[in-house]
Formats: C-alpha cells, structure tokens, sequence
C-alpha cells in the first residue's frame, strides 16, 4: 500500500487537480490513504482536502516539518511526497506499479519527469535544463515527487525540518545512483516562473542551491529563495 503526503499551505486552488488525479491509484486499491499535512492554511484547503477524502493533519508552516509530520502517521510500506500543486500525468500508475513490484528498488527512490503547465517556449527549456540537472547530477526537487519505502525512508533519515532545501538535503542522502527518474511527467504550476520571470527565477534558484552546497544554512536562504 502507497500512503501520498501532500504538504500543503494556501492550496485550494490547486489541490483538487492535484487529488483528482490519483484517483487511479485510489480505485486499484493501491493507494491506501492521502494525508494532507496543512502549515495553517487561511483559504479553503482543509475543507477542498476533507471534500476529495484526504485525511487533514495539521503542523507549523515549513514544508520540510510538515512532510516529515506526515511521514510519521502515514501508514504504507511505500511513501509518494507531492506537492500540493502538481499534476501527474494519467500513466502514472503504471509506472509506480512497475518501480515497486521490483524488490531491489526497496533501497531505492525514484522521482518524475518535471513539467510545466505554460505552453511559452522558455518553459520547456526550463524543462530541459532540470531534465539534465536530474541525469547529471541526481538531483530531482520536491516538485518531481518522490516515491521511497518506508524502510529506506527510515534508512536514510527521511525529511528533515528545514525552512528550506529540506528536498535536496533527503536526495543527496539517497544518492544519484540510488534515485531514478520515471518518464511520467509531474505537472507542476509555472505561476512562480510567470512572475518571477524564466531566467531571474532559475537563476535565484541556482544562487541557493549553490550557497546551500557552500553550507549556508537554509534558514539563512529563505528570504533570497521567496
């Protein structure tokens, strides 16, 4: 059984595309439940979670508390992380199927392909430089998804509580070779591109990520990164 964590803060105009589209899983029996950690939302996404059948756990803002939270109560043998605006495409289902029935992907994770829902040509060369980020470097973010057993999970440390890079911090642990990259595209808002614009947004990305690898401490990168 596969417990979904979906952290999530302000999301209800998002969540319901997000919730419908795992339904697949839900009528194959191989989604056990969908647990919506809220970081004390003020819109409507309690009630839009509770409306869709997740089961709503609370937690103080900060997505890597709140995906660490939801580890804690999620019940399956097999974890997928998600973040609250992003769509996967309909064979998802197939493929995690496929990733988990092999036994020596129990000390393995995988990730989805990225994918913006923006039809601008810069979208899809953002999309191209993440493709290659991910094959080089191993280095999938959290809005690709992350699907893990909950007893690597465990090996490895999990999530840890961090106002920032709590993703990365978790994939490094993994490593490249133990992380694959699905050929399901993870269908993510490009509203924080839209305006922040396609080549400063990356850019200030890039700036945190590198300062992050120079040990700055994410708390210290959270006003940069917003």
């Amino acid at each position: 059984m596969i417990s979904i964590v979906i952290p999530t803060l302000n999301a209800a105009a998002t969540l319901p595309a997000t919730i419908t589209a795992l339904q697949a899983g839900r009528d194959s029996g191989l989604v056990g439940e969908i647990l919506v950690i809220d970081g004390g939302s003020t819109d409507r996404t309690m009630a839009v979670a509770e409306a869709v059948g997740a089961k709503v756990l609370h937690s103080a803002p900060g997505r890597g508390g709140q995906l660490q939270r939801g580890a804690v109560a999620a019940k399956g043998e097999w974890f997928l992380f998600l973040h609250g605006d992003t769509i996967l495409a309909k064979d998802w289902l197939f493929a995690v199927e496929n990733f988990i029935s092999d036994e020596g992907n129990r000390n393995r994770a995988a990730a989805f392909r990225f994918a913006l829902d923006d039809p601008d040509p810069k979208a899809r060369r953002l999309e191209k430089i993440v493709a290659w980020r991910c094959t080089t470097f191993g280095l999938p973010y959290g809005d690709q998804g992350l699907l893990i057993s909950r007893p690597f999970y465990g090996r490895v440390g999990g999530y840890r509580d961090l106002p920032l890079m709590e993703d990365v911090d978790l994939v490094r642990r993994i490593g490249r070779r133990r992380l694959a990259i699905l050929a399901v595209a993870a269908t993510t808002s490009a509203k924080r591109y839209r305006q922040g614009g396609y080549g400063l947004r990356p850019a200030r990305n890039l700036l945190c990520l590198s300062l992050y690898f120079l040990r700055v401490p994410p708390k210290y990168l959270v006003k940069l990164y917003k």
